[in-house]
């Protein structure tokens, strides 16, 4: 079958033959004739089978006729990253050249005012990320009762990225009349469930088996002796020295990774530039042009890159270890062999990468194929004679993080440490203060209070008429003038001679009422 063949516009025919398309893919096939039917699509495949133009074509075919209205966009399209509806921008701009559709783009990192002058103008295509619509809706600056095809993109991508609860409220929004697209890789109960809620009677296209690889990728794997970073980033080295013939996308796991492997490549004379989602739009979008525009050789990402991205022509995909989940492998992968093309793929397995790897031969359901490169036994040998970087022992860490010595300088020795309270003595512990002393004792900042001891003695006292505090003339004054040398010793052991103690408890500052109702009961 040819694109003639699916009854779409002339205009449309132009610009796709402009492209260089002449035959549509399977998905394609299946989804245009429905959604120019008006009916509902789900559709299942896996990335870079051309799922973008199934939904973009026949909307700019039913879009061109009519007007959009100011604030109230006649169709949505919902994609989980910037970088994603960025690209489905760059689609409509592509196959409807020929018509005269306003698009607005509302995704972070752009300014609002730019943003709302568009939607002020009236949009016949709105491309937005959940998040960037929620905002301009609660603003008041945009009306939902217009839209007449909804297009959820990506949609186990926004499950992983939590995005579910905004794309229920949104499509509460919506006009219970419009037509319904939902596109994804995988099917998960989550995504079946949110199908059924708002979906009526939809045509299901499932063009492959989930999660499946395509069969244009040849896949390796290369088992890298140590888990160290400084050894992993010298295996990569050796296979991208060894393997890379044209564009290439390393991915890591976390965003740190991400950064020092892309410094590590350029340090090494290689042409790498991260990208991820802590990065400003601005930077972001500008990496993915140069890598766009083949003036950039790597592009090290995390997954924020890893998934409905359409960079043709990039020949070699490098994992810097398996993913976490092994749905994301696929999805990696698929960034080459795309559109008919061969491409490779190598993921890197360290010993502590075992459980991982697994998971994804278990998903892929097939073997992959070691591969080792040409001078990676002298690249581990190198790096192992670097090692790691030095790391400061336990000891340093900790007086760091309490406010002690920082940078090259050596630890404090233990015995130069300020000494602890030592142990009282057996001839003070004989002087040991009596009960009456304890009210009357001051604690110093060295040794914590006990509080419920403090309660319980406080309360003994009470009860026998007894004051904490002397009195000149009471009989209270025996008690404290015997409490006198236990205090002076802690005073002179801890506060500088003439200054007050840094604690005074009750003892010390008794109401003078107290001290009358304890004199009547005494006198009576």
């Amino acid at each position: 079958m040819t694109f003639d063949e699916l009854s779409l516009d002339p205009r449309i025919l132009s610009a796709v033959s402009a492209a260089g398309y002449t035959n549509p893919t399977p998905i394609q096939e299946q989804g245009i004739p429905a959604v120019l039917g008006g009916r509902d699509v789900t559709g299942i495949a896996q990335t870079g089978t051309g799922k973008t133009a199934a939904f973009v074509l026949p909307m700019i075919h039913k879009l061109g006729q009519g007007r959009a209205k100011a604030r109230m966009p006649r169709s949505l399209i919902l994609e989980p990253t910037r970088e994603l509806a960025a690209q489905v921008a760059e689609q409509f701009e592509k196959y409807g050249a020929n018509y005269k559709l306003n698009m607005a783009l509302l995704i972070g990192g752009v300014s609002f005012g730019d943003q709302d002058k568009k939607l002020t103008a009236g949009v016949d295509v709105l491309i937005a990320t959940p998040g960037r619509l929620m905002d301009h809706f609660e603003r008041g600056k945009l009306l939902m009762t217009g839209v007449q095809m909804l297009v959820i993109d990506e949609a186990d991508r926004m499950l992983d990225m939590g995005f579910i609860p905004d794309i229920e409220r949104i499509c509460t929004m919506l006009p219970k009349t419009r037509q319904t697209m939902l596109f994804s890789a995988t099917m998960p109960p989550e995504i079946t469930r949110l199908a059924k809620q708002f979906q009526k009677d939809p045509v299901r296209i499932e063009v492959s088996r989930p999660a499946t690889a395509a069969t244009t990728i040849t896949q390796y794997f290369t088992h890298c002796p140590s888990n160290e970073d400084t050894i992993k980033r010298a295996v990569l080295r050796s296979i991208v020295k060894a393997r890379l013939t044209d564009q290439a996308i390393v991915f890591c796991n976390r965003k740190r990774e991400v950064d020092v492997v892309a410094k590590s490549l350029a340090s090494h004379g290689f042409d790498a530039a991260p990208i991820h989602g802590d990065l400003p739009q601005s930077v972001r979008m500008a990496t993915l042009d140069r890598f766009r525009n083949k003036d950039l050789k790597i592009l090290v990402a995390s997954d924020v890159a890893a998934r409905g991205l359409d960079i043709p022509e990039v020949s070699q995909v490098f994992n810097y270890a398996p993913p976490p989940n092994s749905d994301d492998y696929v999805h990696r992968i698929g960034r080459t062999g795309r559109a008919g093309r061969t491409g490779e793929s190598f993921t890197i397995v360290s010993p502590g990468d075992s459980r991982l790897w697994d998971a994804v031969l278990k998903r892929i359901g097939k073997d992959v194929e070691e591969y080792r490169p040409e001078g990676m036994d002298e690249a581990v040998s190198e790096a192992r004679g670097r090692g790691p970087a030095p790391r400061r022992d336990r000891f340093d860490r900790g007086d760091r993080g309490r406010g002690g010595r920082r940078g090259n300088r050596e630890p404090r020795p233990v015995e130069e440490a300020t000494p602890t309270a030592e142990a009282p003595t057996a001839s003070e512990a004989e002087e040991a203060p009596t009960e009456a002393d304890a009210a009357t004792e001051t604690p110093t900042s060295d040794e914590p209070r006990k509080e419920s001891g403090r309660r319980r003695s406080r309360g003994r006292d009470r009860k026998r008429g007894q004051s904490s505090a002397p009195k000149a003339g009471s009989e209270t004054e025996q008690a404290s003038e015997a409490a006198e040398p236990a205090r002076s010793r802690r005073r002179d052991s801890d506060e500088p001679e003439g200054r007050e103690p840094k604690f005074k408890g009750m003892g010390d500052h008794v109401p003078a009422f107290l001290l009358r109702s304890i004199e009547r009961k005494q006198d009576a």
